[in-house]
C-alpha cells in the first residue's frame, strides 16, 4: 500500500509539474494603481494547459472579469513588471498582458483551453473576493486551489475538488453556457527567452 501511495505521488508531480511559483508579493499601492477594467460582460474563464503529447494537463488558472480583470494564476510561473502579484493574483490583465501570459503557456509542447462562463456581475465579485483572499499556493496545487474557489460559488457546485487540472476542465465545461477556445502555437517549448522579450515590449494602456 505504501508502495502504491508513493507512485501515485510521483505521476501526480509529473501531471501537474507546470505549476511552481517563484514571485515576490507587490505593495498594496502597486496593486490598486495596476487595476484595469474589461468593458466586457462580466465572466470566469478557466485556463487549462494541457501537455500536446500525453494530454495530460499541465496547469490550471482563473481569469475574473469583474470590476476589475486579474489572473488567479496558483503557483504560476509567469510574470511581467506591469502585472503585479499578490497571493497568487496577477492585476492589472489589460489585453496585451492577458495575451502574453497566454502565449507564454501555449507552446510547441503544449496547447491551451479557455472555458469561459459568463456570470453576473455580483457573482464575479464574489469570486473576485475569494482569489483576492485566498493567498499563496503551494507548488503542484493549482487545480486544487482553482477547483476549490469555484465550489465556493453559488451555482458551481458540481465542481469536484481535484489535482488534476483535466478533470477540472469536465466539470467546469458540462456547466450550462460554458463556451471553450483552443489555442494553439508552435513556438519553442523553452518559453524563458519569450518571456524576457516580453518585458522589453512597449506596452498599450
Amino acid at each position: 500500500m505504501r508502495l502504491i501511495r508513493i507512485v501515485m505521488l510521483v505521476i501526480l508531480a509529473a501531471v501537474v509539474s507546470a505549476c511552481g511559483s517563484n514571485r515576490d508579493v507587490a505593495a498594496e499601492a502597486t496593486v490598486l494603481a495596476a487595476s484595469w477594467r474589461d468593458p466586457s460582460p462580466a465572466s470566469l474563464t478557466l485556463v487549462t494547459v494541457v501537455n500536446t503529447r500525453s494530454g495530460d494537463g499541465a496547469h490550471s488558472a482563473l481569469i475574473v472579469n469583474g470590476s476589475q480583470r486579474v489572473i488567479f494564476d496558483p503557483a504560476g510561473t509567469w510574470w511581467h513588471r506591469s502585472a503585479p502579484q499578490r497571493g497568487d493574483v496577477l492585476y492589472g490583465m489589460t489585453p496585451q498582458l492577458l495575451d502574453f501570459y497566454l502565449d507564454y503557456h501555449t507552446r510547441e509542447t503544449h496547447y491551451t483551453v479557455l472555458s469561459e462562463l459568463r456570470v453576473s456581475p455580483e457573482l464575479a465579485e464574489q469570486a473576485l473576493t475569494l482569489v483576492r483572499g485566498h493567498g499563496a499556493v503551494q507548488n503542484a496545487m493549482c487545480a486544487v486551489a482553482v477547483s476549490g474557489v469555484l465550489r465556493r460559488l453559488p451555482g458551481f457546485e458540481s465542481i469536484g475538488s481535484t489535482w488534476f487540472p483535466n478533470r477540472l476542465r469536465e466539470d467546469f465545461a458540462a456547466l450550462p453556457g460554458v463556451t471553450e477556445r483552443v489555442l494553439r502555437d508552435d513556438s519553442p517549448a523553452d518559453n524563458r527567452a519569450l518571456l524576457a522579450r516580453q518585458q522589453q515590449q512597449s506596452l498599450l494602456r
